[in-house]
């Protein structure tokens, strides 16, 4: 033991330090306080206390296995080993593959990233069991891995908080137990290459009352790419388009009608918005392998296209765009939200039916202030030989007579009602815009000349973006440019005048010092070379050496991420009604972060078809409020400020849906001035306080969303975590058989293994 407490010593207390570092990166001084002492002494005892626990599980044995070196919740076979799986499996491709899963495989291939010195999700991706993910701890319900027989439903808000951002040494614990009950992990994994990998998946499921998630990168903040007990289909191997999926459009078509396959559809829709360049996007590919298409087909034409896409690698569009898509760091004020650059979308729905859609019938809705046509009818196909692997010989017509889903609620839906719970997206055609110079700016934050004006900037960026007038900046000016919830940056595209306001403010300011003027440079430090976009950017300043020429992760993975978080989306009406305002939200915002992906076209981009909320819409900037001013300040004082409130029986959309975490909830339902109390258990705050999807969508469009959901879904094959028509206070529509246990972690076996895990808690918490 001594042994193993001086051999552990040094590597917990690293970890330790660059988990504090992780969060001061993202919360400067103002926002969080130090590890706790206890933290520290703790972080002696985590080796062993691992070493204890996993030991004393390893004798006390598994009753899947008796080799403690591969012990796991379930046998390889043990879920759902009633089913007949070689029938799905003689329907798949000879590239598909059906594989069984359990905790150690999670283990093994996902957690050593996490303490690599460059951790990437590139990593993770790739790994053969497919169960990785963005952030460790979304393997967890709630991404908490306290261990929980009900969910954490009696559990509280408060304890999570306390966990991870002052006991992480706990949770490490908790993490390495394979019969923690809360473990939200599949035991079937299916890696579908084509269409009809993914049609025989779902008919299975649906025969067999299974449930289905689905997963590209596992980004999902709210931990809805994993669930135990389900089928999970991760897509990553899933046939790529984009490389060879650019488009340019013959203008010549324009005035044509809709083929009946809707082949033409995409150009003719994109025409009419004066566009005339599209990518196919397959349903596994994420931002880094679509980046790169455009990469390669900018360096073999002379940059001409533009992306509007994520700040990070390997997020996926096919998780980005249904949640929003904030496009801080690529254009999005210019043109629009990721829903508003889709134009085609190909699924395969619960009902197993292959099909694509989009909007055939639209009309000019510029005198309304929209810069894109209003869509007026959506119209869908189907395949008719779902079976046939070459997608040459796909034959798409009229659907079937008893096919009653209504393409117009289905594009709505899937368009900001959030990933994984309408279906599968097999690919989806994305808007490409022309190319426009690119200028990054960056605020030298290390330098002590440079922090003593911080504010400072944090105002003038604010300025910038949301009230230019202020800073005699032109809104064509603003509106070019936008930012990622990071301090530091400016990211413009297009014509800007960032350097001449920023001297402006200083003067302003009384502050005309040259080495303050020049806090602010564009570019990055060890930048040399200008880079042509915001991808090309990531790979000259944040490449990873194990991974080089991909588009890096911005940020990198960690065990936590971020999901006590609620953003909120500010009002630009109310930011206008007083400059105090901005100064107000700055005092009150963690770390002075906004995320600065509104306004512009974030407006009037809208096909006015989506379910994007208006909040969003109408937004100046996304602010995390994550303190104590939270719960008391913004909803007895701000919130009645800047939302309409009148009407009792509505709640209004209030926060953003990308980075929207699990543990996050609206104000009291009796009572929409007072917060929801943190002390409370989770059962509580789901039964009197306003959900986190309500307090997303409103509740109208939640209502909406929600009965498009039983229409599309009725079975809830598709109910993943905290999505549209989910619900944890109620049981499960589907479940698996109730004799099988699942990598979701089985109870425990054997009093040897109970005692052990109270045994090392009771060694810690006496510390």
């Amino acid at each position: 033991l001594a042994h193993i407490l001086l051999q552990n010593h040094r590597s917990e207390t690293d970890r330790i330090a660059a988990i504090d570092r992780h969060k001061t990166k993202f919360f400067p001084s103002d926002g969080l306080q130090a590890v706790h002492n206890k933290q520290l002494i703790m972080a002696s005892f985590a080796g062993a206390a691992r070493f204890l626990l996993l030991t004393v599980l390893g004798f006390a044995g598994n009753p899947s296995t008796a080799d403690a070196a591969s012990a796991s919740p379930v046998s390889v076979s043990g879920w759902r080993s009633d089913l007949d799986w070689a029938a799905l499996t003689s329907k798949l491709s000879s590239s598909a593959s059906l594989i069984d899963t359990s905790y150690q495989n999670f283990s093994d291939e996902c957690r050593p990233e996490f303490s690599e010195p460059s951790p990437t999700n590139h990593a993770l991706i790739d790994q053969p069991s497919g169960m990785c993910l963005a952030n460790l701890y979304y393997g967890w319900e709630m991404t908490w891995p306290r261990p929980s027989e009900n969910g954490h439903l009696d559990q509280t808000f408060e304890q999570a908080s306390t966990d991870i951002f002052y006991n992480p040494s706990d949770l490490e614990v908790f993490s390495l137990d394979p019969t923690n009950p809360s473990l939200n992990l599949p035991s079937k994994v299916l890696f579908p290459s084509i269409a009809s990998d993914v049609v025989a998946a779902v008919n299975f499921a649906k025969e067999h009352g299974l449930e289905i998630s689905v997963k590209n990168s596992g980004h999902s903040y709210q931990g809805a790419s994993s669930k135990k007990n389900t089928l999970l289909l991760n897509m990553n191997r899933y046939i790529h388009y984009a490389a060879t999926g650019i488009t340019d459009c013959d203008a010549s078509i324009l005035g044509s009608t809709v083929a009946d396959d809707l082949s033409n559809q995409p150009c003719l829709l994109s025409l009419a918005k004066n566009k005339s360049s599209l990518i196919r996007v397959g349903g596994g590919e994420n931002f880094d392998k679509v980046y790169r298409a455009v990469i390669a087909a900018n360096e073999e034409e002379g940059y001409k296209y533009h992306l509007v896409g994520g700040a990070a690698g390997t997020v996926s569009p096919m998780g980005w765009s249904w949640q929003g898509g904030l496009g801080g760091t690529t254009g999005g004020r210019l043109y629009g939200f990721g829903v508003d650059q889709v134009v085609q979308l190909e699924m395969v729905l619960p009902n197993g039916v292959h099909v694509k859609f989009g909007p055939t019938e639209w009309e000019d809705a510029s005198a309304e202030g929209f810069i894109v046509p209003r869509t007026k009818v959506v119209s869908g196909v189907c395949r008719s030989n779902p079976d046939e692997h070459d997608e040459e010989k796909w034959i798409w017509g009229r659907c079937p007579e008893d096919f009653d889903i209504d393409f117009n609620d289905l594009y709505f839906a899937v368009r900001g009602g959030g990933g994984g719970t309408w279906g599968v997206v097999t690919s989806v055609f994305l808007q490409l815009h022309d190319y426009l110079p690119f200028n990054p700016y960056s605020f030298n934050l290390g330098a002590e000349e440079c922090s003593a004006i911080a504010p400072q900037f944090a105002m003038f960026k604010a300025q910038y973006i949301s009230a230019p007038s202020l800073l005699n900046v032109t809104k064509e000016h603003s509106l070019a440019c936008g930012s990622p919830d990071v301090f530091t940056l400016l990211v413009c595209i297009g014509e800007e005048d960032v350097m001449q306001a920023w001297a402006r403010f200083l003067d302003l300011n009384n502050s005309t010092d040259p080495a303050k003027v020049a806090c602010l440079s564009e570019n990055f430090d060890g930048v040399m070379e200008s880079p042509k976009g915001w991808a090309e950017l990531l790979i000259l300043a944040l490449a990873n050496d194990r991974f080089p020429g991909k588009v890096p992760d911005a940020p990198t993975p960690s065990p936590d991420g971020g999901s006590l978080f609620s953003r909120v989306l500010v009002p630009q009406s109310w930011l206008d009604e007083s400059e105090e305002n901005i100064k107000t939200v700055l005092e009150h915002a963690t770390g002075s972060l906004l995320y600065n992906a509104f306004g512009g076209a974030a407006a009037s981009g809208s096909d006015q078809a989506n379910s994007l909320s208006q909040a969003h819409r109408n937004a100046a900037f996304m602010a995390s409020f994550f303190n104590d001013d939270f719960d008391d300040f913004f909803w007895g004082n701000l919130f009645p400020q800047m939302f309409d409130i009148s009407d009792k029986t509505k709640f209004p959309p209030v926060f953003g849906s990308n980075h929207a975490g699990p543990f996050a909830a609206g104000p009291l339902k009796e009572d929409w001035t007072k917060s929801c109390p943190r002390e409370w258990t989770f059962e509580e705050r789901r039964e009197k306080c306003i959900s986190i999807q309500e307090a997303i969508y409103g509740t109208e469009r939640l209502a909406r969303l929600e009965a498009i959901k039983k229409a599309v879904d009725p079975q809830f094959i598709f109910n993943c975590t905290n999505c549209i028509g989910n619900n944890p206070s109620e049981p499960e529509s589907l479940s698996g058989n109730p004799s099988d246990e699942s990598s979701g972690a089985s109870s425990m076996s054997s009093v040897a293994a109970v005692t052990s895990a109270i045994a090392v808690y009771l060694l810690i918490n006496s510390i």
